[in-house]
């Protein structure tokens, strides 16, 4: 639901009433990861998508329900061997969808938990850190209840059973708020640990991760593009003030002219951050890459030919980097693509980068076999009793 938070926010501005349908647990090769999510307003209209298209068509008829009825529901959707047509994913993938209405003023839950979201979607469409708890597989009166948690622990609305449980659901959906996770955890009803278990779908959004792209080159120009692309918050920094500009940059999201180790040092930065070295010129890579192999970052990647790439490696173990250090150096910089141009150089970059992520091995799929998704994700689980 967070992932369409933009335009829900404004639904919600607008005094819309709507139903959301929100991908909690995927099996197999299911297309869509949970958090995805598809809405559908009183008028018809529609955004988002919980399958790439498989099953858009069922639960958009779910919405449609759900809003008539104010009820929320849990639904399965799955590959079926036996009937080719019958509403599923061809991929053979299978998806748990919890369908919810946000209504106004029909009832006091409609208007508690549309208050609720409405702060989560504000929060989230301001680029806030922000989770949404839902109960998906329990008591029926726990499904449709929701809890708005925020970054310092404080929370608002219900799911509507005992307090000590929407106290111990913040207390979870805070851990994976931190954590920048969406996943389902398990829970007491009556939030201890021993009480009639209950699967709680915590979605977090936060802001996007950060790509600091050192060396203010055209390569660095069509890297900043495809970072763009692939939903970073990117940074060009370079110590030379005629080439870091905003005219050749200009879909960066900041320009800082700065030597690269010191702007570093100056940053506070997360596990989910991509640092890429595309400067080649020892006086810049050396104390910027003796500070960035020690930060607890995704990747750290540097550009330059082998023979620079053994010369930096020399630099840096003269000046104390230990091998472990070099170990996650990533050089030269990217896949093996082939790569010439600035943009196939981005790409193969890009590349290494969604790999090292997602953990896939780089090769190409044909022929091989390895699973085409790598993701680790919310399992199945007890869901399976819905449906």
């Amino acid at each position: 639901m967070l992932d369409i938070a933009d335009e829900l926010n404004r639904w919600c501005a607008q005094g819309r009433d709507f139903a959301v349908a929100t991908v909690v647990a995927v099996g197999g090769s299911a297309p869509r990861q949970p958090g995805a999510a598809l809405a559908v307003d009183a008028d018809g209209t529609a955004i988002g998508s919980v399958s790439g298209g498989c099953v858009e068509g069922a639960v958009y008829e779910l919405c449609g329900q759900a809003l008539e009825t104010g009820e929320s529901v849990v639904e399965r959707f799955g590959f079926s061997d036996e009937d080719a047509f019958a509403v599923g994913l061809t991929c053979g993938g299978v998806i748990d969808i919890l369908v919810t209405p946000v209504r106004a003023g029909n009832s006091s839950v409609d208007s508690t938990n549309r208050e609720t979201l409405a702060a989560a979607l504000t929060a989230a469409a301001g680029g806030e850190a922000a989770a949404v708890a839902r109960i998906v597989d329990g008591p029926a009166e726990l499904i449709g209840g929701a809890l708005f948690v925020r970054p310092d622990g404080s929370f608002s609305g219900t799911l509507g059973g005992h307090p000590e449980l929407d106290r111990t659901a913040a207390g979870e959906a805070g851990a994976l708020l931190d954590a920048g996770r969406t996943e389902t955890v398990e829970i007491g009803a009556d939030g201890s640990r021993c009480g009639r278990p209950v699967v709680l779908f915590v979605e977090s959004s936060v802001p996007p991760p950060r790509m600091i792209v050192f060396g203010a080159i055209d390569f660095a120009a069509a890297l900043v593009r495809v970072g763009k692309f692939l939903n970073y918050h990117v940074t060009v920094c370079d110590a030379r003030p005629v080439f870091a500009t905003a005219q050749r940059f200009p879909e960066a999201d900041e320009i800082v002219v700065d030597w690269p180790h010191r702007y570093l040092d100056s940053q506070e930065l997360d596990g989910r951050t991509v640092l890429c070295v595309l400067t080649h010129d020892a006086k810049f890579d050396v104390p910027l890459l003796e500070r960035a192999l020690r930060l607890p970052v995704a990747y750290v990647g540097a550009m330059g030919s082998r023979r620079t790439h053994l010369d930096r490696q020399r630099r840096l173990r003269d000046v104390g980097v230990t091998e472990l250090e070099l170990a996650r150096l990533r050089s030269p910089i990217g896949l093996d693509l082939g790569a010439r141009t600035p943009e196939e150089t981005a790409l193969s970059i890009a590349a290494e980068i969604v790999a090292n992520r997602r953990g896939g091995t780089g090769v190409p799929l044909t022929g091989a076999h390895t699973p085409i998704h790598h993701d680790t994700t919310p399992s199945l689980g007890r869901i399976d009793s819905v449906a």
